[in-house]
């Protein structure tokens, strides 16, 4: 770029977008790089307080702001995003349809450690919608040297893309719910309404419920036969505290499943449990799912539907921002709840 007095700029090309900012109104893009001045622009370009503009004169080795954000976000792009152009210098990344972000951050913090490189996201494991701006990129200067913008782009895609959406995945679920209380009919079931509210939205088709009372081997029997009938994810209700009548965890380990977890440092939901038959995820459900608006099952619950494999190492991290504020207006997930490092 070669700096010029903006009262010389009559018929020169303009090298990079201008930004006209209104206090407390609005942040716009006044002129497009690529715009001819002409005399009528002068007085605008003061107003914005531009006494000198930019020309592109650019070297071998030098990659304008705009060409280098579009090959960064091209870069960065996994299944599931696109990109829009250039402007004021940053190319937002956007969701292609519904889904889970992945992030990998790691990898975006090598990639903003270059100095020269801003590239910002949503959190890892952000259930997104089709057209949802996931990320913004830009470099700092208005051009900068090739071979530092190639060495960004290799941290963008290695050694996996930086960014990806992965679709939900419309499961068979079954519904297990203990209790000998409900099992006896003397205490109605609220679980299995609540149970629909929250996996609806990620395409889940109910297999069907079975209530079972505080029976071990009863609860292993009916997971078994759930996935024998081609459950894809169980999910058992009921009977997770440690009183001495609540024996899902029994049952759930009664089936020969991995158990990843059997408690969370996460509140509301410490009490979960998550296992693995095969392929299988099999949670139990504590009691606080009904009542409280967000929980454990909601930060999971997008990852199993998405396919993900979640691991007790994963689970344990999510004590940092595991604390629920509760607030009385909730913004979830425009909030710090379950945004561990995971």
């Amino acid at each position: 770029m070669r700096k010029i007095p903006v009262t010389e700029a009559v018929g020169r090309v303009l090298g990079h977008d201008l930004t006209r900012i209104v206090p407390g109104k609005e942040k716009t893009r006044a002129f497009r790089r690529g715009h001819v001045i002409t005399p009528a622009d002068i007085p605008a370009l003061l107003d914005m307080g531009k006494n000198h503009i930019y020309v592109w004169e650019g070297d071998g080795d030098l990659v304008h702001e705009d060409e280098a954000a579009l090959r960064l976000a091209g870069a960065a792009a996994g299944p599931g995003i696109g990109w829009g152009e250039p402007n004021q210098g940053k190319v937002n990344l956007k969701a292609t349809h519904d889904g889970l972000l992945k992030v990998q951050a790691k990898q975006l913090q090598r990639l903003n450690s270059l100095g020269e490189v801003s590239f910002a996201t949503l959190h890892n494991h952000r259930p997104v919608a089709e057209g949802e701006v996931v990320a913004g990129v830009r470099v700092i200067p208005l051009a900068i040297a090739g071979h530092l913008l190639e060495e960004a782009e290799r941290h963008c895609h290695t050694p996996l893309p930086l960014l990806e959406v992965k679709p939900f995945r419309p499961l068979w679920v079954g519904v297990v719910t203990t209790g000998t209380e409900v099992y006896e009919g003397r205490v109605q079931d609220g679980f299995c309404r609540v149970i629909r509210q929250k996996t609806a939205p990620y395409g889940a088709r109910i297999l069907g419920q079975v209530i079972v009372p505080d029976d071990p081997n009863c609860i292993s029997r009916e997971i078994l036969q759930m996935i024998g009938e081609g459950a894809e994810l169980v999910l058992v209700t009921g009977g997770m505290s440690v009183d001495p009548d609540d024996v899902t965890p029994a049952g759930i380990r009664g089936t020969g499943a991995e158990v990843v977890s059997y408690g969370a440092p996460v509140l509301p939901g410490s009490m979960f449990m998550l296992a693995y038959l095969g392929h299988v995820p099999v949670a139990g459900i504590p009691g606080c799912v009904m009542f409280s608006r967000i929980t454990i099952f909601d930060l999971l619950l997008p990852r199993l539907f998405a396919g993900d494999r979640i691991t007790g190492e994963e689970i344990a991290s999510l004590g940092h921002g595991g604390l629920c504020s509760e607030c009385t207006a909730c913004h979830y997930p425009n909030c710090s709840f379950g945004k561990s490092s995971w």
